[in-house]
């Protein structure tokens, strides 16, 4: 996707260096950074300098061919890629596509001479990271055919591109649209505390000259009332077995939201996001983050700084559950790479299985 009209991708290995886009740093600054150690990528994702279900999992990938790269010969080797892994596996719960990715490209190197596990282990992370692209594009052209000219669209949080490796997955139906000639203008909610959607998702969808509003995140039902939104989409964490889905926090809201005003909600993951093992959205984690992110808020002062100032009034507790559950009864469809599918069982134990 296009920073300045170039081309970018969130996240590659270079060498075996991991680089990506420092997403705490936008909208104010753009800003491409390296790590150079399993280490420092597993403090990237843990940090959300890359955030996002699919960009997490391909910068976990990367982080594991870092660990391999790394592990010294001998009788210490098998121990140092365990330890890696795990490092990698614990830094966020929720996203399925972390422990997705993570385990495909152990899969691809275990049981090999150790001389080899580097070389299977790259290959492996950069077909993941190409797979990726090409799942996201496909959603976007199944989700693409939801829109109509003119319409006005609602998404939470940020599942553009940003979020992946390329394209999106809630945005990528608005820039297969627009790149088709249709007029897509984007609601996007801010998202507190962490402020995504005000951050990012209005940040990329400006770069591709597509118009947006920033809501406050409580502004939504208003809207909809009046019949300003047509559609809302928005990504998913990780999806459980009978397609109750997990996303950023307030997610559920806009769900129950569209409901009564008779909107379709729709989910856009790719099948990777799939989770067989959870059975629904009570089984998944919930990651609950630390208190100063609904104390304080980051901005860019009028001196051209970042700066922390506190929101909250000394004294105050906080909860920070990360993400809710939307149940699969509120879900119109889940677009996915294999097309939009409902979220049943059987329908998401068949796209699994697709090639």
């Amino acid at each position: 996707m296009l920073v300045n009209n170039q081309p970018y991708r969130t996240v590659w290995l270079e060498g075996s260096t991991v680089r990506l886009i420092d997403q705490r740093l936008l909208p104010h600054r753009f800003e491409i950074v390296g790590m150079p150690r399993h280490e420092e990528t597993a403090r990237a994702i843990r940090e959300m300098i890359v955030r996002g279900a699919p960009a997490i999992g391909a910068a976990g990938a990367f982080g594991l061919v870092q660990v391999v790269l790394e592990a010294p010969d001998g009788p210490g080797r098998d121990a140092y890629i365990d330890a890696g892994e795990a490092l990698l596996r614990a830094t966020r719960p929720t996203a399925q596509n972390l422990f997705y990715a993570l385990d495909r490209v152990r899969r691809a190197f275990d049981g090999l001479p150790a001389a080899q596990q580097a070389d299977a282990a790259r290959a492996e992370a950069e077909a993941l990271a190409d797979d990726d692209v090409r799942q996201n594009e496909a959603i976007g052209r199944h989700g693409a055919a939801l829109l109509r000219d003119g319409d006005t669209l609602l998404t939470h949080c940020n599942a553009g591109w940003l979020a992946t490796v390329d394209w999106g997955t809630a945005l990528a139906p608005v820039y297969v649209a627009r790149r088709a000639g249709r007029r897509i203008h984007v609601l996007a909610d801010e998202t507190r505390p962490r402020c995504q959607g005000a951050n990012l998702t209005a940040w990329e969808l400006l770069q591709e000259g597509v118009t947006v509003d920033v809501l406050a995140d409580n502004a939504a039902g208003l809207l909809m009332r009046r019949g300003e939104v047509n559609i809302v989409i928005t990504g998913a964490d990780r999806i459980a077995a009978n397609g109750d889905a997990a996303n950023k926090i307030g997610t559920y809201e806009k769900a129950l939201l569209a409901r009564e005003h008779g909107i379709p909600f729709y989910i856009a993951a790719p099948s990777t996001t799939f989770d067989l093992n959870c059975p629904d959205g009570d089984a998944i984690p919930i990651e609950e983050r630390g208190a100063d992110e609904v104390h304080y808020a980051w901005g860019w002062t009028d001196e051209g700084k970042m700066a922390r100032v506190r929101i909250a009034a000394p004294g105050a507790g906080a909860r920070n559950p990360a993400f809710d559950v939307t149940p699969a009864a509120l879900i119109t469809g889940i677009i996915t790479e294999h097309g939009i599918i409902p979220p049943t069982r059987d329908a998401i134990a068949r796209t699994i299985a697709k090639p």
